[in-house]
């Protein structure tokens, strides 16, 4: 029975110690990606991709052709 309850909690232990070594980890690479600003405007010769189309008839065009 002493054995069991040894094993037992060698076991609980070295989960316990994993379950924070994760969360360190994440919390590590939480706090480095957070300084990442996401949506600055881009650097360098970028093109925009995507423009609004104003014209309901040149819209309803585009709805029907592609299905968009």
């Amino acid at each position: 029975m002493k054995k069991m309850i040894w094993e037992t909690l060698k076991v609980f232990v070295i989960f316990a110690a994993c379950t924070c070594l994760f969360y360190v980890g994440l919390h590590a690479m939480h706090a480095e990606y957070e300084k990442e600003h996401r949506y600055d405007p881009p650097e360098g010769p970028s093109v925009k991709v995507f423009y609004e189309v104003e014209d309901i008839i040149a819209r309803l065009d585009i709805f029907f052709r592609l299905g968009e």
